[in-house]
């Protein structure tokens, strides 16, 4: 039998085998309707990217679940592939451009998509290349970007479609413009932060009288564009106004004063000043009352020619004027300091600015509703369901997606004007001439569309849409999304819609959030804090396995995870944990293997671990069918760990040293077996050291990853065995205490008494007392009906149905002895208090069911019976 290494060295073994895994093509899947498909497709990482940790938590658990369903027989294709990334790519581009001297414009659209191209090629996979250290099992084969040739055909083809159908049109709205990037962006990519601001009141003359209305605004440079002030209709303040006008302070242009809903007579002054192309609800009540829209800033955020003398200065420097000036001339009435949220660019962390601009909008107000639909009626899970509530906000409260993006890196708008007659026409090719009037001076539109539109048809365009593919038919709907909760809204929402609108069905069944993964003080690792932690670091570290394992264990779905390293060193000592015991059962194999045993053969100890194994493989598929990898990591790890390592093997151990012992191949048959059995369960979580184990260990399968899931079977169910040989390790923790109490060493042997009136407690010691001996450092076991022959002094722990004594009076003081006991006595007459009092409590009674109240029951005859005992023991010691 080949034999493994003396020390597990992750870094020798994880390469090798994942090079394995690719020539094998284990990760790859076809079309094969004899089996039933499982998928998942990856949430696209930027080709700017370089792996972090969300990276590998995300991905971690992607790659659980396909190894999972892989081992169970499914046809498991994950879908892999990158997405270009528009604003983040471009940045970086520009900046590269920079160093070098170069403007954007200087280079011009064609020569700068060249360099995006070459900037693709040079880092597109260089993410792709980590997640495979991670040991990441996605089928490299089908590898996509959003940007190839089949992924911008289903773009050209949606955005046609929407068009045709009226659903996706141009118009002047309300639009979040970042002025560093100089583009627009959708609501899901403004993050709200809480700052430090104020309010200034301002007074605005009503024109031709005497009388003045105050208003207060965060952003008093907005006023040059203001076009009225409005009231609630409901408001008496202000009944005598409607219809007339106010002097517009420093500009003197007067403007309406218009009643509107919109206005909260209960909050502030109760008069609003209504700038329609600076703000979304402005523009709103503009558009109700017909009102004019007068933008007055460039895309930079400086002033424009509208906004008179403070035209060309910063939207912050015209802000310092104009609250200056109005102060001067009396218009400020007061600044009060504020807290309130800022929108800000998540990409460049600037402030953003809402400005009306012709853009091109997805109605939204019938796409969202089979969206929101679906998860309302469970044909699409959220895991956790607490997920919805922020679901249901989105989708309820949605505006039209604003998807034109003023870039050149990403999917042009297949949109183009006739310069003779203004006609858009939008084509998936262009066209040739004008079809209205014929003429050929065509124009293509400068923008590109949001990122987000593509990867919204990332779970169809994959596989082949917007042809009629033999894998879309086969792998969609996909099964499975994993994804963090902050892209809900960007992502996850506009693949729902897509999938119905362009598929007529969902595009997933379950998706499964994850939280953040922030640093041990419960930050957001961030490039600012300097907190952030490479992953490949950690992998050069502890190996590939321990990382793994320590983003899931522990971990629930949808909560934020502090990294701590300490955990990483905890799942590096369980792989070494799980080396030294496999190492130590391969040592101890014959060379000839061992035989299948049959089940009269096992011993109590053998049917002890299988039965627990056995339970194991049900808990851990049955978590694992309802993704809840957290649990069953726990699960697994606390089996091996404890029961197989810390119990079993030790149990064994007197069996396996030399070959008069009758049980040693079943000890050994036993061994293996439950190793196998353990190493699937746990190969999801840390599949390198798992198969190079496995592949080490036996030579009938090539590879743990396509060896067969473990099956629950009731043959292996041995409740009685359980039963007896927790009753030994009862006795083992009690002797192991009882020691520890009494800092007796574990090299001393001891004469242990185990005294039962019970011949069936009596008869497990007997069956079991080579092991139980070797587990509780007894050089002699006594089995006993009665305490006949122990010394008076020994020292004594209680168990169900059992006393056990020890004689060490040379090595205790007696008075320690009796007052150790007599805080057990004190234990169980409280423990004995509590049961008697929910026993005879009538609600409890009536209302618990039937079966915890034969616990209760169950619970009151054992503590009586160990009171009594050590009720006895402390008589003798007293004398």
């Amino acid at each position: 039998m080949k034999e493994l290494s003396k020390t597990y060295n992750p870094g020798e073994i994880e390469k090798n085998r994942y090079d394995k895994w690719v020539e094998k093509k284990y990760f790859h899947a076809e079309v094969d309707r004899s089996r039933k498909p499982f998928t998942i497709v990856m949430p696209p990482p930027n080709i700017t990217g370089q792996l972090h940790m969300g990276h590998a938590l995300d991905n971690t658990m992607q790659d659980i679940v396909i190894r999972f369903r892989r081992m169970q027989g499914y046809n498991a294709l994950w879908q892999p592939g990158t997405d270009h990334a528009s604003i983040a790519t471009e940045v970086k581009i520009i900046e590269q451009l920079r160093k070098e001297g170069v403007e954007k414009e200087d280079l011009g659209r064609e020569k700068f998509l060249e360099r995006a191209w070459e900037w693709k090629k040079e880092y597109g996979g260089q993410i792709i290349n980590q997640l495979k250290k991670l040991g990441a099992s996605a089928d490299w084969d089908r590898e996509r970007f959003t940007m190839d040739a089949g992924c911008s055909k289903a773009v050209t083809e949606v955005f046609v479609n929407l068009y045709n159908k009226g659903l996706i049109y141009k118009g002047s709205r309300i639009i979040n413009w970042c002025p560093v990037c100089g583009t627009s962006i959708s609501d899901a990519e403004v993050e709200h932060e809480e700052k430090n601001g104020h309010f200034w009141h301002i007074r605005y003359q009503v024109a031709g009288t005497d009388e003045y209305v105050e208003i207060a605004t965060t952003r008093p440079e907005t006023m040059l564009g203001d076009t009225a002030v409005a009231v609630n209709p409901e408001d008496e303040r202000f009944a005598h106004l409607i219809g007339k006008k106010v002097i517009l302070p420093l500009l003197n242009r007067e403007i309406p004063i218009v009643e509107d809903t919109y206005v909260d007579k209960e909050f502030g002054t109760g008069v609003v000043k209504i700038t329609p192309a600076h703000d979304p609800n402005d523009f709103e009540v503009g558009k109700r009352h017909d009102l004019e829209e007068i933008n007055v800033m460039n895309d930079d955020a400086t002033i424009n020619a509208k906004g008179g003398k403070y035209a060309g200065m910063d939207r912050y420097e015209a802000r310092k004027a104009i609250v200056r000036e109005l102060d001067e001339q009396g218009f400020l009435v007061k600044v009060e300091d504020i807290s309130h949220n800022v929108g800000i660019h998540d990409r460049c962390g600037t402030v953003v600015e809402p400005l009306i601009k012709q853009q091109w909008f997805v109605k939204m107000d019938d796409m969202i509703k089979p969206a929101a639909d679906a998860v309302r009626t469970g044909e699409i899970k959220l895991i956790p369901e607490r997920i919805e509530k922020t679901y249901f906000n989105w989708t309820d409260n949605i505006r039209d997606w604003c998807i034109s993006r003023q870039l050149w890196w990403g999917h042009r708008i297949p949109a183009y004007y006739c310069e003779d007659c203004g006609e858009i026409i939008v084509a998936k090719e262009a066209p040739f001439a004008c079809a209205k009037c014929g003429g050929h001076r065509l124009r293509q539109d400068e923008d590109t569309l949001d990122t987000w539109f593509s990867s919204a048809l990332w779970p169809f365009s994959t596989l082949g849409w917007p042809d009629k593919t033999e894998d879309l038919d086969y792998f969609y709907p996909t099964n499975l999304l994993v994804t963090g909760y902050d892209i809900i809204f960007f992502w996850v929402i506009r693949m729902v819609f897509s999938g119905y609108e362009h598929m007529g069905e969902k595009p997933f069944d379950t998706v499964l959030f994850h939280g953040l993964v922030r640093d041990s003080e419960g930050r957001k690792m961030s490039k600012s804090l300097g907190n952030g932690i490479d992953p490949l670091e950690v992998i050069g570290m502890y190996g590939a396995d321990a990382l793994r394992f320590t983003l899931v264990s522990g971990n629930s779905s949808g909560n934020d995870m502090r990294f701590y390293y300490e955990k990483v060193e905890a799942s590096r000592n369980f792989a070494n944990k799980i080396w030294n015991a496999s190492r130590f059962i391969m040592m101890n194999m014959p060379e000839k293997g061992i035989p299948d045993v049959s089940l009269d053969r096992l011993t109590d100890a053998d049917r002890w671990i299988i039965s627990k194994a056995n339970s194991l493989v049900k808990e851990v598929t049955d978590n694992l069918e309802k993704y809840e990898l957290g649990i069953a990591a726990d699960k697994i790890n606390d089996f091996i760990w404890e029961e197989f390592c810390d119990w079993y093997i030790e149990m064994v151990k007197p069996r396996l040293y030399g070959d008069e012992d009758i049980t040693k191949e079943a000890a050994l048959f036993t061994l293996k077996s439950v190793l196998i059995t353990s190493l699937k369960l746990l190969h999801p979580y840390m599949p390198f050291i798992t198969e190079e184990i496995f592949c080490t260990l036996q030579e009938k399968e090539e590879s743990i990853m396509i060896s067969h899931w473990p099956i629950f079977e009731e043959s292996l169910v041995f409740e009685e065995e359980q039963d007896k040989v927790e009753v030994i390790k009862g006795a083992v923790r009690a002797i192991r205490n009882l020691r520890k109490d009494m800092n007796v060493p574990v090299s001393r042997k001891t004469k242990v008494y185990i005294v039962s009136e019970k011949k069936y407690i009596r008869d497990v010691f007997t069956k079991g007392e080579v092991f139980f001996a070797a587990l509780s450092h007894a050089g002699e076991v006594a089995i006993q009906m009665d305490e006949e022959g122990i010394e008076p002094d020994a020292v004594s722990a209680v168990i169900p149905d059992a006393r056990i004594f020890i004689p060490l009076a040379e090595l205790v003081d007696i008075g320690q002895e009796v007052e150790r006991l007599q805080k057990e006595e004190e234990r169980l007459e409280k423990e004995l208090a509590r049961v008697k009092g929910m026993l005879g409590n009538p609600n409890f009674v009536n209302k618990a069911k039937p079966e915890k109240i034969q616990e209760e029951k169950e619970k009151q005859e054992k503590y009586m019976q160990m009171l009594e005992q050590v009720q006895d023991r402390l008589a003798q010691l007293k004398g």
